[in-house]
């Protein structure tokens, strides 16, 4: 099934013969390894993982 993207007003396809995978690659231990190397277990872990997002800090406003 062909993809399509948009690029300034002109349409990419893309066919499945087309397309390649995406090495994904995260921070272990200090290094980077791809996720692809992992065991089946720590690949499980991967895919739990939920990501950290902090809110904005701000200041009290002045009375």
């Amino acid at each position: 099934m062909p993809s399509a993207s948009q690029f300034d007003r002109h349409t990419v396809t893309l066919h499945e013969n087309e397309r390649q995978r995406c090495e994904v690659w995260t921070r272990v231990m200090g290094y980077h390894r791809p996720v692809s190397s992992f065991n089946i277990g720590k690949q499980g872990e991967h895919n739990e993982r939920v990501f950290f997002v902090e809110k904005t800090a701000r200041l009290p406003r002045a009375a």
